[in-house]
């Protein structure tokens, strides 16, 4: 496969991004890939370069180094991409003055391959009642929506999205959410969701990234990156002190935590929580309470951003 067509037929690939603003280094040999049908997440805590990442991305502010791929084109070659590539940021900015079907029907004009009418992307993002209004009447999570409906005039390939479920409510973000995973499903379009609303996240992702002061601290698949975690067990019982010395040559099974107070603390690995509860009864322990504590990506977030970032390869 020649090297053009291989980097077209990935929605985004960045290598060696580094930005630096002073002397601060926002940015540190940053890599990340969002793969075809991906629905991406991108995490980090405030500060941790999120939005300056999108921004060198699509080119709103000059990366010092590194690659930037989107379905093939750089930044700077953004304008020739026909739509494939849209991106809405956390601070919409849409003509204040128009109402939201004047926006719309503006901007579909200037739409290169309009696919979808104004009044179906209205329905589509339910704001049709809103449709008389001006923007700059609307709430933060209206002009969120009017936002989404702009992108959605066209049938673009890649949607990246900052902050996509601020400013709305309950069924606001259950409608977003909806409306990605069909576009995903039906269109296979790809997304890059930057955010930090975990919950809302972990419901839709395929994939996920770390970053974490400047870096991406882990990248892969969710179901790879839960895989990756170890479960926790903390068991309640009338003999801790038997306890562990029965579980301490249980294959998979590590003592993380003696409390002394009745509490055991447990690392499973490939070991079910019956397992460890039948060997502990069948030696006369009475077992009180089995409490697991599940992966989730929440937790993993916070392993990774309580420690400090690898810095060690960067010159002063």
């Amino acid at each position: 496969m020649p090297r053009e067509q291989e980097h077209s037929s990935i929605p985004l690939q960045v290598s060696g991004l580094n930005k630096r603003f002073g002397p601060h280094h926002v940015l540190r040999d940053l890599a990340l890939e969002v793969l075809p049908g991906a629905i991406h997440g991108l995490v980090g805590l405030n500060g941790s370069g999120k939005t300056t990442t999108l921004e060198c991305l699509l080119g709103l502010r000059r990366a010092d180094t590194g690659d930037i791929r989107l379905h093939g084109l750089r930044p700077d070659q953004l304008h020739q991409s026909h739509g494939d590539v849209v991106a809405i940021f956390d601070s919409p900015s849409l003509p204040p003055q128009l109402t939201v079907r004047q926006a719309l029907e503006q901007a579909s004009l200037l739409c290169e391959n309009p696919v979808r009418k104004p009044q179906d992307v209205e329905s589509l993002l339910g704001i049709s009642q809103y449709r008389n209004f001006r923007i700059r009447t609307l709430s933060l999570g209206n002009r969120r929506r009017t936002s989404i409906a702009h992108a959605l005039l066209g049938s673009p390939r890649l949607v990246l999205l900052d902050e996509p479920f601020n400013g709305l409510d309950a069924g606001g973000v259950e409608d977003v959410l909806t409306l990605i995973r069909d576009l995903n499903r039906d269109e296979g379009t790809a997304f890059l969701l930057s955010s930090h609303q975990l919950p809302y996240l972990e419901k839709i992702c395929s994939h996920f990234s770390i970053l974490h002061e400047g870096r991406i601290a882990l990248s892969d698949s969710l179901e790879q990156l839960l895989g990756q975690q170890i479960n926790r067990l903390q068991v309640v019982c009338d003999d801790v002190v038997r306890a562990c010395a029965i579980v301490q040559d249980m294959p998979g099974v590590v003592i993380e935590e003696n409390s002394g107070n009745g509490q055991l603390t447990l690392q499973l690995n490939g070991v079910t929580p019956a397992a460890v509860n039948q060997r502990l009864v069948s030696k006369g322990i009475a077992v009180d309470e089995l409490i697991r504590e599940r992966s989730s990506l929440a937790s993993l977030f916070q392993a990774i951003t309580a420690r400090p970032a690898d810095t060690s390869g960067e010159a002063a």
